[in-house]
This record gives C-alpha cells, sequence and structure tokens, in this order.
C-alpha cells in the first residue's frame, strides 16, 4: 500500500502536465500489485485505474480554467460519444482473456509512440490555431465512440489519442494535456459505474473487489495524487514547449516498457 501511495504521487504529477489521469502508470502497477488473482489481475487493473482517473480528472477539470474549457463547445457531442464509447469499452473488458489487455495495452502504446515521432507536428507543432467560435474542436465527434471504447477497454484513460489530436492542430503542449482532462472524465466516469455495478471476478488473494474495482488499491493511489493535482494545478510548473512534448514521449516509452515487462512474467 505505501508503494501504491508513492505511485499515486506520480499519477498526479502526469494528471497535470500530460493529461494522464492516471490509467498509464496505475494499470502496470496494478497488474504487478495483483499478480495474486492471474489472469483476471487485467480486468481488476483496468477497472481501478478508470476509478483512479475518474476522480483524478474531476479534480483536475475543476481547477482547470473557463477560457480553456469553452474550447470543448466547439464539439458539444464529442462527451456524449466518449462516455458510450467508456460503457462499451468496460463491459468488453469484463469477458476477455487478460493477456488480450495487457498485450493490447502495449501495442496500443507502442503505436502511439511510432505515430507521435513520425508524423509532423507533435514535437514540433505547427503555427498556433485560431480559435473562432464556429471552428470545429481539433477531435472530430464521431471519433469519440471508438477513443472512449479503446481507452476504457486498456483502461488508459484516452489522453493517449486526446493529446496528439489538438497538438497536430497548432495547440501548445499546456493546452492540449489540460483539454484531455475534462475528456478523461467524460470516459471514465460511465466506465468506472459500470466495472462498479456489474460483477467482478472472485478473489482469491485476500483483495476486496467491489465490482471489479479494488477499492483500497484506488483510495491509496488517490491519497498520493490528489494533493500533487491540487498544488500544480494552484503554481503548474513552467515547462518549454517541445520538453513537454519530449517528456511526454519519453513517458510513453517507460510505461510500454513496463508493461510489457509485467506481460512476459
Amino acid at each position: 500500500m505505501f508503494v501504491l501511495l508513492l505511485i499515486g504521487l506520480v499519477t498526479g504529477v502526469t494528471t497535470v502536465l500530460f493529461g494522464f489521469g492516471g490509467g498509464f502508470v496505475t494499470v502496470p502497477v496494478i497488474l504487478w500489485a495483483e499478480a495474486g488473482l492471474g489472469d483476471t489481475a487485467a480486468q481488476v487493473a483496468v477497472a481501478t485505474s478508470a476509478a483512479v482517473m475518474l476522480i483524478n480528472a474531476a479534480v483536475a477539470t475543476a481547477a482547470t480554467p473557463r477560457t480553456v474549457l469553452r474550447r470543448l463547445q466547439r464539439s458539444r457531442g464529442l462527451p456524449l460519444l466518449l462516455g458510450l464509447g467508456g460503457i462499451a469499452g468496460a463491459l468488453l473488458a469484463r469477458d476477455v482473456p487478460g493477456a488480450v489487455i495487457q498485450w493490447g495495452f502495449v501495442i496500443y502504446l507502442v503505436a502511439t509512440i511510432v505515430d507521435v515521432l513520425l508524423r509532423p507536428g507533435f514535437v514540433r507543432p505547427k503555427a498556433p490555431p485560431t480559435t473562432h467560435p464556429q471552428q470545429q474542436f481539433a477531435i472530430p465527434t464521431p471519433l469519440g465512440l471508438p477513443i472512449g471504447a479503446t481507452a476504457a477497454f486498456l483502461g488508459v484513460g484516452g489522453s493517449v489519442m486526446t493529446v496528439p489530436l489538438p497538438r497536430r492542430a497548432g495547440e501548445g503542449m499546456g493546452v492540449a494535456t489540460t483539454l484531455a482532462n475534462p475528456l478523461t472524465l467524460a470516459i471514465s466516469l460511465p466506465a468506472a459505474l459500470t466495472f462498479l455495478a456489474a460483477g467482478g471476478p472472485e478473489s482469491t488473494s485476500g483483495t476486496a473487489l467491489v465490482g471489479s474495482v479494488d477499492v483500497a488499491a484506488a483510495l491509496a493511489l488517490l491519497l498520493g495524487a490528489l494533493p500533487v493535482i491540487v498544488v500544480l494545478r494552484r503554481r503548474p510548473p513552467c515547462l518549454p514547449d517541445r520538453v513537454h512534448a519530449v517528456s511526454y514521449v519519453l513517458l510513453l516509452v517507460a510505461v510500454t516498457i513496463t508493461t510489457a515487462a509485467a506481460a512476459l512474467r
């Protein structure tokens, strides 16, 4: 539990700096912590990650300047489709082998790393976009369903998809990662409720589960994360834009290696 508390501190930092509500960090960690559950550990990791991301993203969104959140008004249907996708992904995650989720997580991250490095517009962004009220948001509304389903199925919150798209449209990393929090909230709320309400796996390792969520692990992660989110939202660190983008990619690489190692164990 002490290790989970320390990892929670890390998720607080990633929530504010990179828009990750915690999924990229918590999924590998919960896989390690819940190894005694066997094949169902991946399902518990994804469900617990959704619960942690819900709270982290809600707190981060509440502290986000309204001038930034108003950019989402240009795509009001996007949160709805993200939420519907979140429900579909959560239901699917309950019925597949754990190895599918684990390796799907790794493949998803590898594809994202290759994409942001090879396609132009991420490390070196385009000119800043215009923000005319009628201009379409950088993420097309129809993409909300597949993004939400993929994110909830793998427990990643969607930030790996919702950060690169605004970034390539010319947004700075600060804005792109900040907008990822309300979008993660739209996915994780229905996904977490689905995981909590639906029947979960039977625990054989003494882990107390509510649905598929390990509540004790989630609380430990949140105890570490929430104070960090509050502090960093009030006093955000000032990172050069390109350093911010490169750090995002390096974090993806680190999590990919960690998750692959856990899957091969």
